[in-house]
């Protein structure tokens, strides 16, 4: 199996001064649910080349037994510091797509017609695919095949208000993505803040926050190989 994973490029929290970029619980726990899987992963960023980690996601407090593996993974290192560029990617060499979150993806990856055009053309190929907190703000130019915002009348999670504002950040950012897919007439469902939670809606699969990352690609590969047996 194929995995492509889009990580964000951009590196400034909003005119803070402060820095941002991915968020490492959210790269690090999905990719050794593929790789341990036996997955091909492959890197991707809008800007190709080592993508910034958001410098607060590698605090004490936020470090996991999967982000130390990671740092001690010298081909998953290797990787990570030679993404390849998000324009380069096709849809059709890859079995699916996963989005990481961290803040960074507000910015560039929610705006990035490179991406908007990928998540459409899998979509579009009927491929299940996964995007967790921050990253669920990338979804908000994608079209469903009929036109309509890809998000209207599904289930979907992401950062919630809630925790956002426990971060303060909320005048931060240059959207709330619970506002955001409320808006393009998505159902949010949300638990309570920092709880893990992952949504199935068709062929899209949302998680709510850092810690959901991990339990959203095991949803991610469950989904891929009940669609393998379906097709068999």
């Amino acid at each position: 199996m194929k995995v492509l994973m889009v990580i964000t490029s951009h590196d400034q929290l909003g005119n803070t001064g402060r820095k941002t970029g991915f968020w490492l619980e959210e790269l690090a726990a999905p990719y050794f649910v593929f790789k341990d899987s036996g997955a091909e992963i492959t890197l991707a960023s809008p800007k190709g080349g080592r993508p910034p980690l958001d410098p607060k996601s590698n605090e004490p407090e936020f470090r996991t037994d999967l982000t130390l593996r990671f740092e001690a993974d010298a081909a998953a290192e290797a990787q990570l510091d030679k993404t390849v560029r998000l324009d380069s990617v096709k849809q059709e060499d890859f079995d699916t797509v996963f989005y990481p979150g961290g803040h960074g993806p507000m910015w560039d990856l929610a705006e990035d017609r490179d991406s908007a055009k990928l998540i459409e053309s899998f979509i579009a190929a009927g491929k299940t695919i996964a995007v967790v907190c921050h990253s669920t703000g990338a979804l908000r130019h994608v079209k469903a095949p009929n036109g309509k915002p890809l998000v209207e009348g599904k289930e979907v999670t992401g950062f919630t208000n809630g925790e956002e504002e426990e971060v303060g950040l909320t005048k931060v950012v240059p959207f709330l993505v619970e506002d955001e897919m409320l808006k393009l007439g998505a159902v949010f469902s949300k638990t309570a803040n920092w709880g893990v939670h992952v949504v199935k809606d068709g062929l899209l699969i949302t998680g709510q926050n850092p810690h959901s990352s991990g339990p959203a690609a095991q949803a991610l590969l469950a989904a891929l190989a009940q669609q393998a047996k379906s097709a068999a």
